[in-house]
């Protein structure tokens, strides 16, 4: 699932709530030792799922007196609304989320983190929120009482909540307004989902960031920081035993939010991820600073789990990862290069997903020329480039990635977080490694000559504002 989680636009998976279920006794699950020739990792894997909905994941490591803390909440950008001028929300709550609690007030949840020699930091995607923590074994009592009392008492402060807001506009400066490449990329993801949940953008809508009052994020926190909710990851020198002990009395007092499941069932709808499919066929041309023109291709993608979103991550991994790839063969370290980079992303979100190819022209090229010629490459590239040799050379480069992703307590703690999420079982990426091992040249090659051949795209280019490129 490599391909599914790092890409270009940086976005993560979705969550999952456990409001309603029965409590669970504590299961633990050895992962399998060789699956279609992969030696696969031996995690032993402790979890618990409290009675108010909780989700706690625990993976022992007593290599060293260290921890990684990782929270997930199933809230994003998805679950906000430019109707009701809530854009930003999501991102807005995870920036008040260090600005103090009722039990630690403002500045403390950093400075106690930082006097045990810890640290910490978040992250918002249109599907969750998580938020991470490294420190000593020792404060592993510490964290989860202060993590307990910021998803229960979050103070939302006026003179904080202003100051913030400061820094969030600040922000999406820096991503987007200064930034070509991200404002590229941003009209790219609000055309692709136009109309739907995803059409927005994370850091939220200016005017909406101006308008945004505490009351509302107020109401954003209470719907959706619930431990029913919820899913902690911990990973390091700790005991399981007490780990879990240590959540029932810091967190199983709390409230499940009751009414949760029906608010993401009305919000979740399938009816509200459908395509409109004037989207495609279409150009928009822009204006920027940057010295040379951008371009990208968008095509219509998978949600999360798929068949075709997992060969469709080979896919991109054969065109344009690495050096070697197809396109950078071609067009950035050929003899007679056009471009100074180009990427290949497949970018999956819980329901829905866009296929692209974005790059940058080397200075002198011209952009209408190198379209023309693109546009014929795309036609007749898919026999070209899907070959037995590149389809194995991406399913190495997958494994070497996943079994990168577990060699540290903090990378372990995302990897089981990101799947207990997204598919309800961190042990996900068995199934997840057997599909990308089965996936033949033939498979591709069809979703190729799909994409490339018989799909309409939208296509978006960028160029100097003073240029007649």
């Amino acid at each position: 699932m490599k391909g599914h989680i790092v890409c270009l636009l940086a976005v993560m998976l979705w969550g999952c709530s456990h409001q309603g279920e029965a409590p669970k006794s504590t299961s633990v699950r050895p992962s399998p030792s060789l699956q279609n020739g992969y030696e696969l990792p031996k995690l032993t894997v402790f979890k618990k799922i409290l009675k108010n909905g909780l989700v706690v994941i625990v993976h022992e490591n007593h290599l060293l007196p260290i921890m990684s803390y990782y929270t997930f909440y199933d809230v994003g950008g998805r679950y906000e609304s430019r109707s009701e001028s809530t854009t930003g929300a999501t991102h807005f709550l995870e920036h008040m989320m260090f600005k103090g609690a009722k039990k630690y007030g403002p500045g403390l949840f950093d400075s106690q983190l930082e006097a045990l020699g810890g640290s910490t930091n978040a992250y918002t995607t249109f599907d969750d929120t998580v938020y991470h923590q490294e420190l000593p074994s020792s404060g592993l009592e510490l964290i989860m009482d202060m993590e307990a009392d910021r998803m229960a008492n979050l103070l939302l402060e006026e003179e904080a909540f202003e100051k913030e807001r400061a820094v969030i506009f600040e922000e999406r400066k820096m991503r987007y307004e200064n930034s070509p490449h991200g404002k590229l990329l941003l009209t790219m993801m609000q055309e692709v989902f136009k109309g739907t949940p995803y059409g927005g953008s994370v850091i939220g809508d200016e005017i909406d960031l101006k308008n945004l009052t505490r009351s509302q994020l107020q109401d954003f926190f209470k719907k959706y920081y619930a431990p029913n909710n919820a899913i902690i990851v911990i990973v390091g020198d700790v005991d399981h035993e007490k780990v879990f002990a240590l959540a029932e009395q810091k967190f199983g007092v709390l409230q499940a939010n009751s009414e949760l499941a029906a608010l993401k069932k009305s919000k979740d709808g399938a009816a509200s991820y459908l395509w409109d499919d004037k989207i495609f066929g279409r150009s928009i041309r822009s204006k920027g600073t940057n010295p040379t023109p951008l371009f990208y291709f968008a095509y219509k993608g998978e949600p999360l789990g798929t068949r075709r979103a997992f060969v469709m991550d080979i896919l991109a991994a054969m065109l344009g990862t690495g050096s070697s790839s197809y396109f950078n063969q071609k067009y950035v370290k050929g003899q007679k290069p056009t471009l100074n980079s180009i990427s290949v992303g497949n970018y999956n979100l819980k329901y829905s997903g866009v296929f692209y190819i974005g790059g940058e022209l080397l200075q002198k090229q011209y952009l209408k020329r190198f379209e023309k010629e693109f546009q014929a490459d795309l036609k007749q590239l898919c026999p070209k480039a899907i070959t037995e040799r590149a389809l194995q050379k991406a399913k190495n480069q997958f494994m070497v990635s996943y079994f990168n992703e577990l060699s540290g307590n903090d990378d372990l703690a995302s990897f089981l977080g990101v799947r207990e999420s997204a598919f309800g079982d961190y042990n996900y990426y068995v199934k997840e490694l057997e599909t990308y091992h089965a996936i033949t040249r033939d498979e591709v090659l069809n979703v190729c000559s799909d994409i490339m051949e018989n799909s309409k795209y939208l296509y978006l280019s960028m160029v100097d504002g003073d240029a007649t490129n």
